[in-house]
């Protein structure tokens, strides 16, 4: 039973002083993943003026470490950088719009620029937005996604 102990102080030892350990579970805190619950909650996101990281999911086995990887990211990149999941069968009309077929799969939304009116036949209630969307194809870790931003420009960080 000492031996047990020994290992269990040191693998104690190794998780509150290795910084980089990933193989053991992070206090996060409260997620910092925002559900998508209307196209009118995610416009209001975009407005904020961050980049928004959308995941489009639906239920499976890789969905289910994905989540894991999304919640460590909106940690790490909060309030930067936003993260919003999207659970495809619950709102299939946005999911759809994406013309995509293979999920789970990632998209980077940023800069809404309000879109110049197209003519007089324009719902004047209606106001149209330029979003860029960007494919998210690099490793889906926390890593991944700091390569990404940094390749973008993408700001995750205070300056002074």
């Amino acid at each position: 039973m000492a031996d047990g102990s020994f290992l269990h102080r040191m693998v104690s030892q190794v998780r509150s002083t290795c910084r980089y350990y990933t193989g053991y579970p992070k206090d996060l805190g409260p997620s910092r993943i925002i559900p998508f619950t209307s196209e009118r909650q995610f416009v209001q996101l975009l407005h904020e003026g961050r980049p928004v990281v959308v995941a489009f999911t639906i239920r499976c086995t890789y969905t289910h470490h994905l989540d894991k990887v999304l919640e460590e990211a909106a940690a790490t990149f909060y309030p930067h950088i936003k993260f919003v999941r999207v659970e495809c069968p619950k709102y299939p009309g946005f999911c759809l719009t994406r013309q995509k077929n293979e999920y789970p799969f990632i998209e980077v939304f940023y800069n809404p620029e309000q879109a110049a009116s197209q003519g007089k036949g324009m719902d004047p209630n209606v106001t149209k937005y330029s979003v860029k969307v960007l494919p998210f194809n690099y490793d889906q870790s926390v890593y991944g996604f700091r390569e990404y931003f940094n390749k973008h420009g993408f700001k995750y960080f205070e300056t002074n």
